[in-house]
Protein backbone atom coordinates (compact mmCIF):
# COMPACT_ATOMS: atom_id res chain seq x y z
CA UNK A 1 0.00 0.00 0.00
CA UNK A 2 1.18 3.32 -0.88
CA UNK A 3 0.87 5.91 2.24
CA UNK A 4 0.27 9.87 1.20
CA UNK A 5 1.70 13.07 2.60
CA UNK A 6 1.52 16.21 2.13
CA UNK A 7 4.22 18.85 2.83
CA UNK A 8 3.55 21.99 3.79
CA UNK A 9 5.86 25.02 4.59
CA UNK A 10 8.10 22.61 1.91
CA UNK A 11 11.02 24.64 1.91
CA UNK A 12 13.65 22.69 -0.77
CA UNK A 13 12.46 19.54 0.03
CA UNK A 14 13.96 18.24 3.01
CA UNK A 15 11.26 17.21 4.74
CA UNK A 16 9.80 15.60 1.38
CA UNK A 17 13.13 14.06 0.60
CA UNK A 18 13.22 11.95 4.15
CA UNK A 19 9.17 10.99 3.57
CA UNK A 20 10.11 9.31 0.11
CA UNK A 21 12.50 7.64 1.16
CA UNK A 22 10.79 6.40 4.11
CA UNK A 23 7.53 5.31 1.74
CA UNK A 24 5.31 8.03 1.50
CA UNK A 25 4.05 9.49 -2.05
CA UNK A 26 4.01 13.19 -1.54
CA UNK A 27 1.27 14.57 -3.39
CA UNK A 28 1.08 17.78 -2.52
CA UNK A 29 3.35 20.65 -1.39
CA UNK A 30 3.20 24.02 -0.64
CA UNK A 31 5.73 26.85 -0.26
CA UNK A 32 5.68 30.59 -0.89
CA UNK A 33 9.69 31.26 -1.91
CA UNK A 34 10.09 31.09 -5.34
CA UNK A 35 13.89 29.96 -4.82
CA UNK A 36 13.12 26.48 -2.62
CA UNK A 37 10.01 26.01 -5.42
CA UNK A 38 12.36 25.83 -7.64
CA UNK A 39 14.56 23.57 -5.99
CA UNK A 40 11.89 21.58 -4.52
CA UNK A 41 10.53 20.71 -9.10
CA UNK A 42 14.11 19.96 -9.55
CA UNK A 43 14.13 17.25 -6.86
CA UNK A 44 10.46 15.71 -6.56
CA UNK A 45 9.27 16.41 -10.32
CA UNK A 46 6.48 13.81 -9.30
CA UNK A 47 4.39 16.00 -6.44
CA UNK A 48 2.14 18.89 -7.03
CA UNK A 49 3.74 21.71 -5.84
CA UNK A 50 1.91 25.18 -5.10
CA UNK A 51 3.94 28.33 -4.78
CA UNK A 52 1.14 30.16 -2.74
CA UNK A 53 1.00 32.12 0.56
CA UNK A 54 -0.55 29.24 2.90
CA UNK A 55 -2.81 31.59 4.35
CA UNK A 56 -4.37 32.38 1.23
CA UNK A 57 -4.77 28.92 0.36
CA UNK A 58 -8.35 27.54 0.28
CA UNK A 59 -8.80 24.00 2.02
CA UNK A 60 -11.65 23.15 -0.69
CA UNK A 61 -9.03 23.76 -3.35
CA UNK A 62 -6.56 21.41 -1.94
CA UNK A 63 -9.17 18.72 -1.71
CA UNK A 64 -9.59 18.72 -5.20
CA UNK A 65 -6.10 18.05 -6.09
CA UNK A 66 -6.49 14.98 -3.81
CA UNK A 67 -9.63 14.43 -5.16
CA UNK A 68 -10.95 14.05 -2.19
CA UNK A 69 -8.59 11.52 -0.51
CA UNK A 70 -7.87 12.24 2.96
CA UNK A 71 -3.91 12.31 3.39
CA UNK A 72 -2.09 9.44 5.43
CA UNK A 73 0.16 12.53 6.61
CA UNK A 74 0.11 16.09 7.24
CA UNK A 75 3.38 17.34 7.67
CA UNK A 76 4.87 20.72 7.92
CA UNK A 77 7.59 22.48 9.34
CA UNK A 78 6.12 26.32 9.54
CA UNK A 79 9.09 28.94 9.57
CA UNK A 80 8.93 30.22 12.82
CA UNK A 81 12.20 32.34 13.05
CA UNK A 82 10.99 34.64 15.88
CA UNK A 83 11.38 31.27 18.83
CA UNK A 84 14.55 30.56 17.60
CA UNK A 85 17.30 31.02 20.47
CA UNK A 86 19.39 33.24 17.97
CA UNK A 87 16.46 35.35 17.16
CA UNK A 88 15.16 35.80 20.84
CA UNK A 89 18.86 36.25 22.26
CA UNK A 90 18.69 33.70 23.94
CA UNK A 91 15.23 35.61 26.11
CA UNK A 92 12.91 33.25 26.84
CA UNK A 93 10.13 35.68 25.24
CA UNK A 94 9.49 35.27 21.20
CA UNK A 95 10.98 37.55 18.91
CA UNK A 96 7.87 39.89 17.24
CA UNK A 97 7.64 38.05 14.40
CA UNK A 98 4.60 37.89 11.79
CA UNK A 99 5.91 34.27 10.79
CA UNK A 100 4.89 32.94 14.07
CA UNK A 101 1.14 32.87 13.55
CA UNK A 102 1.92 30.35 10.85
CA UNK A 103 1.45 27.25 13.58
CA UNK A 104 -2.32 28.33 12.94
CA UNK A 105 -2.35 27.38 9.74
CA UNK A 106 -0.87 24.50 10.02
CA UNK A 107 -3.65 23.61 12.19
CA UNK A 108 -6.44 24.94 10.43
CA UNK A 109 -5.58 22.43 7.53
CA UNK A 110 -5.27 19.55 9.97
CA UNK A 111 -9.02 20.43 11.13
CA UNK A 112 -10.22 20.70 7.56
CA UNK A 113 -8.51 17.72 5.76
CA UNK A 114 -8.37 15.11 8.72
CA UNK A 115 -4.99 13.28 8.17
CA UNK A 116 -4.94 10.00 9.37
CA UNK A 117 -1.33 11.18 11.24
CA UNK A 118 0.30 14.60 11.57
CA UNK A 119 3.90 15.82 11.88
CA UNK A 120 5.48 19.34 12.68
CA UNK A 121 8.68 19.98 13.50
CA UNK A 122 10.20 23.37 14.48
CA UNK A 123 12.67 25.19 17.33
CA UNK A 124 12.65 24.03 20.86
CA UNK A 125 11.74 27.44 22.09
CA UNK A 126 8.37 27.00 20.46
CA UNK A 127 7.11 24.38 22.94
CA UNK A 128 6.57 27.64 25.49
CA UNK A 129 4.68 29.47 23.28
CA UNK A 130 1.17 30.15 24.11
CA UNK A 131 -0.03 30.12 20.53
CA UNK A 132 1.44 26.71 20.31
CA UNK A 133 -0.68 25.11 23.49
CA UNK A 134 -3.45 26.54 22.46
CA UNK A 135 -2.70 24.51 19.00
CA UNK A 136 -1.88 21.64 20.83
CA UNK A 137 -5.57 22.03 23.08
CA UNK A 138 -7.54 22.54 19.89
CA UNK A 139 -5.47 19.08 18.57
CA UNK A 140 -6.13 17.08 21.33
CA UNK A 141 -9.73 17.43 20.50
CA UNK A 142 -9.47 14.72 17.29
CA UNK A 143 -5.86 13.25 18.02
CA UNK A 144 -3.49 11.53 19.88
CA UNK A 145 -0.50 14.41 20.31
CA UNK A 146 3.00 13.57 21.68
CA UNK A 147 5.47 16.46 21.71
CA UNK A 148 9.82 15.83 22.15
CA UNK A 149 12.37 17.77 22.09
CA UNK A 150 15.19 15.70 20.88
CA UNK A 151 19.03 15.94 19.60
CA UNK A 152 19.23 15.18 16.07
CA UNK A 153 22.53 13.70 15.93
CA UNK A 154 21.20 11.00 17.88
CA UNK A 155 19.74 9.93 14.07
CA UNK A 156 22.39 9.52 12.29
CA UNK A 157 22.63 13.36 11.97
CA UNK A 158 26.37 14.53 12.05
CA UNK A 159 25.32 18.06 13.49
CA UNK A 160 24.50 19.61 16.53
CA UNK A 161 20.93 20.58 16.61
CA UNK A 162 18.19 20.66 18.64
CA UNK A 163 14.13 20.35 17.39
CA UNK A 164 11.09 20.04 18.67
CA UNK A 165 8.75 17.10 17.00
CA UNK A 166 5.20 16.54 17.52
CA UNK A 167 3.14 13.47 16.14
CA UNK A 168 -0.30 12.59 16.28
CA UNK A 169 -2.77 10.23 15.10
CA UNK A 170 -6.41 10.09 14.95
CA UNK A 171 -8.52 9.55 18.04
CA UNK A 172 -10.35 6.66 16.01
CA UNK A 173 -7.19 5.34 14.82
CA UNK A 174 -6.03 4.05 18.60
CA UNK A 175 -2.43 4.06 17.59
CA UNK A 176 0.22 4.74 20.24
CA UNK A 177 1.87 6.79 18.16
CA UNK A 178 5.18 8.55 19.73
CA UNK A 179 8.16 10.68 18.16
CA UNK A 180 10.48 8.07 17.36
CA UNK A 181 13.67 7.59 19.71
CA UNK A 182 17.09 8.13 18.68
CA UNK A 183 19.18 5.16 17.04
CA UNK A 184 22.50 5.64 18.63
CA UNK A 185 24.32 5.81 15.34
CA UNK A 186 26.73 8.38 15.28
CA UNK A 187 28.09 10.47 12.15
CA UNK A 188 31.04 12.89 12.11
CA UNK A 189 32.07 15.60 9.86
CA UNK A 190 34.47 12.85 8.15
CA UNK A 191 31.86 10.60 7.77
CA UNK A 192 29.93 13.72 5.67
CA UNK A 193 32.07 15.02 3.83
CA UNK A 194 36.04 13.54 4.17
CA UNK A 195 36.01 11.79 0.86
CA UNK A 196 34.35 14.64 -1.27
CA UNK A 197 36.90 15.52 -3.99
CA UNK A 198 38.47 19.40 -3.99
CA UNK A 199 36.61 22.16 -4.83
CA UNK A 200 39.16 23.26 -7.06
CA UNK A 201 38.64 21.09 -10.72
CA UNK A 202 35.06 19.62 -8.99
CA UNK A 203 32.19 18.83 -11.54
CA UNK A 204 29.87 19.44 -9.45
CA UNK A 205 28.73 23.24 -9.50
CA UNK A 206 26.97 23.02 -6.29
CA UNK A 207 30.23 21.94 -4.53
CA UNK A 208 32.05 24.70 -6.07
CA UNK A 209 29.82 27.41 -4.74
CA UNK A 210 31.76 28.71 -1.56
CA UNK A 211 32.90 32.26 -0.28
CA UNK A 212 35.26 34.62 -1.83
CA UNK A 213 36.96 36.26 0.71
CA UNK A 214 39.11 39.23 1.37
CA UNK A 215 42.83 39.27 2.17
CA UNK A 216 42.19 40.57 5.64
CA UNK A 217 39.71 37.10 6.17
CA UNK A 218 42.17 34.87 4.30
CA UNK A 219 44.83 35.52 6.62
CA UNK A 220 42.34 35.00 9.73
CA UNK A 221 41.90 31.55 8.09
CA UNK A 222 45.02 30.76 7.38
CA UNK A 223 45.99 31.47 10.65
CA UNK A 224 43.47 29.75 12.25
CA UNK A 225 44.38 26.27 13.79
CA UNK A 226 43.24 22.81 11.83
CA UNK A 227 40.91 20.54 12.91
CA UNK A 228 38.48 22.79 15.03
CA UNK A 229 40.66 25.97 15.70
CA UNK A 230 38.56 29.08 16.07
CA UNK A 231 39.07 33.06 16.52
CA UNK A 232 40.64 32.76 20.16
CA UNK A 233 43.41 31.07 18.84
CA UNK A 234 44.82 33.56 16.77
CA UNK A 235 47.38 35.76 17.40
CA UNK A 236 45.81 39.36 18.53
CA UNK A 237 47.00 41.00 15.18
CA UNK A 238 44.42 38.53 13.67
CA UNK A 239 42.00 39.27 15.94
CA UNK A 240 39.15 41.42 14.40
CA UNK A 241 38.38 44.73 16.62
CA UNK A 242 34.65 43.64 17.06
CA UNK A 243 36.00 40.48 18.81
CA UNK A 244 38.17 42.52 21.21
CA UNK A 245 35.57 43.60 22.92
CA UNK A 246 35.05 42.31 26.70
CA UNK A 247 31.92 40.15 26.77
CA UNK A 248 32.06 39.13 22.87
CA UNK A 249 29.97 36.28 22.55
CA UNK A 250 29.49 33.91 19.58
CA UNK A 251 32.95 32.74 20.13
CA UNK A 252 32.06 29.58 17.22
CA UNK A 253 32.31 32.80 14.36
CA UNK A 254 35.44 32.15 12.29
CA UNK A 255 35.54 29.15 13.37
CA UNK A 256 37.07 25.21 12.14
CA UNK A 257 35.02 22.32 11.84
CA UNK A 258 36.31 18.89 13.58
CA UNK A 259 36.71 16.03 11.58
CA UNK A 260 36.04 13.46 14.05
CA UNK A 261 32.98 15.18 15.74
CA UNK A 262 29.67 17.04 14.86
CA UNK A 263 29.29 19.77 12.75
CA UNK A 264 27.76 22.94 14.22
CA UNK A 265 24.51 23.73 13.37
CA UNK A 266 23.90 24.20 9.71
CA UNK A 267 22.57 27.72 9.57
CA UNK A 268 21.06 29.94 6.45
CA UNK A 269 24.85 31.56 7.06
CA UNK A 270 26.60 28.30 6.18
CA UNK A 271 28.29 29.86 4.07
CA UNK A 272 29.55 33.36 5.51
CA UNK A 273 32.37 32.64 8.30
CA UNK A 274 31.83 35.15 10.49
CA UNK A 275 28.30 33.40 10.90
CA UNK A 276 29.52 30.65 12.78
CA UNK A 277 32.04 27.51 13.20
CA UNK A 278 31.90 26.76 9.00
CA UNK A 279 35.48 27.10 8.21
CA UNK A 280 36.74 23.57 6.22
CA UNK A 281 38.48 21.64 9.18
CA UNK A 282 42.35 21.57 6.79
CA UNK A 283 41.42 23.68 4.06
CA UNK A 284 41.98 27.30 4.22
CA UNK A 285 38.05 28.30 3.20
CA UNK A 286 34.43 28.08 3.94
CA UNK A 287 32.76 24.93 3.63
CA UNK A 288 31.20 24.66 0.14
CA UNK A 289 27.33 24.68 -0.85
CA UNK A 290 27.54 20.69 -1.26
CA UNK A 291 29.05 19.91 2.04
CA UNK A 292 26.86 21.92 3.34
CA UNK A 293 24.01 19.73 1.98
CA UNK A 294 25.65 16.70 3.36
CA UNK A 295 26.09 17.74 6.25
CA UNK A 296 22.17 18.28 6.68
CA UNK A 297 22.15 14.59 4.91
CA UNK A 298 20.79 15.49 1.81
CA UNK A 299 21.74 12.75 -0.95
CA UNK A 300 25.03 13.97 -2.90
CA UNK A 301 23.13 14.07 -6.42
CA UNK A 302 20.92 16.21 -4.73
CA UNK A 303 20.09 19.42 -6.85
CA UNK A 304 20.18 23.26 -6.10
CA UNK A 305 19.91 25.69 -8.63
CA UNK A 306 23.49 27.54 -9.16
CA UNK A 307 21.72 30.69 -10.88
CA UNK A 308 20.56 32.03 -7.72
CA UNK A 309 22.67 33.87 -5.01
CA UNK A 310 25.02 32.44 -2.06
CA UNK A 311 23.00 33.99 0.44
CA UNK A 312 19.67 32.39 -0.99
CA UNK A 313 21.42 28.99 -1.19
CA UNK A 314 22.47 28.57 1.74
CA UNK A 315 19.08 29.64 3.50
CA UNK A 316 17.36 27.15 1.19
CA UNK A 317 20.59 24.71 3.16
CA UNK A 318 20.08 26.12 6.52
CA UNK A 319 16.35 26.60 6.99
CA UNK A 320 15.93 22.30 5.28
CA UNK A 321 14.88 19.92 7.80
CA UNK A 322 17.44 17.02 7.23
CA UNK A 323 16.17 14.27 5.44
CA UNK A 324 17.79 11.37 7.44
CA UNK A 325 15.69 12.57 10.49
CA UNK A 326 12.85 13.46 8.58
CA UNK A 327 13.21 9.48 7.03
CA UNK A 328 13.28 8.23 10.49
CA UNK A 329 10.52 9.97 12.09
CA UNK A 330 8.46 9.11 8.51
CA UNK A 331 9.20 5.76 9.26
CA UNK A 332 7.75 5.61 12.42
CA UNK A 333 4.78 6.68 11.34
CA UNK A 334 4.56 4.32 8.30
CA UNK A 335 5.23 1.07 11.47
CA UNK A 336 2.20 2.80 13.09
CA UNK A 337 -0.01 2.92 10.16
CA UNK A 338 0.67 -0.56 9.10
CA UNK A 339 -0.52 -1.97 12.27
CA UNK A 340 -3.68 -0.27 11.86
CA UNK A 341 -4.14 -2.14 8.39
CA UNK A 342 -3.42 -5.12 9.71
Amino acid sequence: MKYTAIDLFSGCGGLSEGLKQAGFAVELAVEIDPDAVSTYKLNHPETTVLQEDIRKLKIKDVKKILNGKRPHLLAGCPPCQGFSSMKRLNRKKAAPDERNNLIMEFLRFVKGLKPATIMMENVPGLKDYDLFKEMCDELKKYYTVNVEIVDIQSYGVPQRRKRLVLVGALKTLKLELKVAEGTGERKTVRDAIGNIEPVQGTDDPVHGITANHTQKVKEIITKTPKNGGSRTDLPSEFILKCHKRENVGFKDVYGRLRWDDYSSTITSGCLNPSKGRFLHPEENRVISAREASLLQTFPRDYRFPTDISKTSIALLIGNALPPKFSYIQSKNIISHLEKYRD
